[in-house]
């Protein structure tokens, strides 16, 4: 702020870090000490100074003119959010790295951060920081808190975490962070950000509490797992019938199923088990490569489930005697079996909510074949022992199959490397 004074001359009013806005003023180093004391205290510290000139003009980093006289210097006692500390410890327990890049003195952030369950991290003073970006990038990797960085150097020690392979998702709510927050992978704003913050940020947490953020990776996971669990049920489905399609096509066979069979057994292994498999809570830390992991399970679950049927269809069409009525029952029985075992290995890990979806599951499948009304509707029949013994054992060895496959595709069960940083070190005042 520039007034004039009593001479005519423009004055100038300085507020900003001690050393910035101090000087070289003769009561400086009276005020600086001061400073340092208040920093190490635990207090964000403000110099306040008064300039005359008319040249006076103070970048972020740029010592003030010779002339600034100190006026005061104004303190403020940061007081950490009370769940801040239990939200960062739900965030070391999953394996996400802390980092905390603020404006204040790197002294008082130290301090701040010790109380965030960081102690032993030096703050590291981001006007040292190197400019080479391998050099930026090893330091921002070995170290968790950093003061005095200003709004382009957050910016770029973003981009050196971005540089060594981590996710990054960064807070905030000042002018200062808006370069990190537009490049980071995650941009969060808090209700009380300036408005041109929470324009740039992906998310804005509209009642401003930090513990909301367990509950939403909490959710972004139950999305994406169930999602991918879902997937391998029906790309699996699709895999077997585009299989058994094909091979009925050249071989010139009836289609092993009607299609109200092949919708009972669908309905009941895959249809209605995935509704209820997508709503429930998962916790597995999600892993890149989605679309991989569930082609690697679903196409050969397809191909083994496909080729147990061509063996029932084919061993019953060549030893003749069944109708072609009792061969489709024989083969529903055997997708049947097959198709809950896909289901039970991609519910796991199982808990009681999956054990009761797939107990579920299995008291219809139970139901269709037992009850002799809806045997009619859809058409089945109990086969003879021979052809129902020869179906069990077929679905039974396809069964095995897909359980070594299971085991062999460790869907979901790492987490991608996230860095979580943040502008600020988790206190009512902005520490930036």
């Amino acid at each position: 702020m520039t007034l004039s004074g009593s001479s005519g001359l423009p004055r100038t009013w300085l507020l900003g870090a001690p050393e910035v806005v101090l000087g070289m003023a003769e009561e400086a180093p009276v005020y600086r000490e001061l400073a340092n004391r208040l920093a190490s205290s635990g207090f964000r510290t403000l110099a306040l100074a008064l300039a005359g000139g008319k040249d006076v003009d103070v970048a972020a980093g740029v010592p003030s003119p010779p002339g600034a006289s100190p006026v005061l210097l104004v303190t403020f006692r940061e007081s950490v959010r009370s769940d801040a500390a239990s939200t960062l410890d739900y965030f070391r327990q999953q394996g996400v790295q802390i980092k905390i890049f603020s404006g204040d003195d790197p002294r008082t952030v130290g301090l701040l951060a010790g109380r965030l369950g960081l102690a032993g991290l030096p703050a590291c003073d981001a006007t040292n920081l190197p400019e080479a970006p391998e050099a930026l990038a090893s330091c921002v990797q070995d170290n968790a808190v950093f003061g005095r960085v200003g709004p382009q150097q957050k910016k770029e020690l973003v981009q050196a975490l971005q540089r060594k392979g981590h996710t990054v998702a960064m807070t905030g709510d000042g002018v200062n962070d808006i370069p990190a927050l537009k490049i980071a992978d995650l941009g969060i704003a808090m209700d009380s950000a300036a408005p041109a913050t929470k324009a740039v940020a992906r998310m804005v947490l509209l009642d401003g509490r930090f513990s909301r953020l367990p509950g939403i990776v909490a959710e972004g996971r139950r999305a994406i797992n169930n999602m991918e669990r879902v997937s391998m049920l029906f790309l699996s489905k699709t895999a077997y019938a585009t299989v058994l399609a094909l091979a009925c096509g050249i071989l010139l066979q009836p289609y092993p199923f009607l299609p109200r069979q092949l919708s009972a057994v669908d309905g009941l292994t895959i249809g209605l088990p995935a509704f209820f498999l997508a709503l429930l809570p998962s916790s597995r830390r999600y892993l890149p490569g989605f679309l991989g992991r569930s082609l690697s399970f679903a196409v050969p679950a397809g191909i083994i489930t496909a080729t147990a049927i061509l063996g029932v269809n084919t061993y019953a069409s060549l030893s003749g005697g069944y109708s072609l009525l009792t061969i489709r029952s024989a083969t529903t029985i055997a997708l049947t079996i097959i198709g809950s075992w896909i289901l039970a290995v991609t519910a796991r890990p199982l808990n009681a909510a999956k054990v009761l979806v797939l107990a579920g599951s299995y008291a219809g499948m139970a139901a269709v074949m037992g009850l002799g009304f809806l045997r009619d509707f859809f058409l089945l029949e109990w086969p003879p022992p021979d052809l129902l013994l020869v179906s069990v054992l077929t679905a039974l060895v396809a069964v095995a199959a897909v359980e070594l496959l299971g085991r062999r595709v460790a869907f979901g069960r790492h987490g991608a490397d996230v860095t979580f940083a943040s502008g600020r070190p988790a206190g009512s005042v902005e520490a930036s």
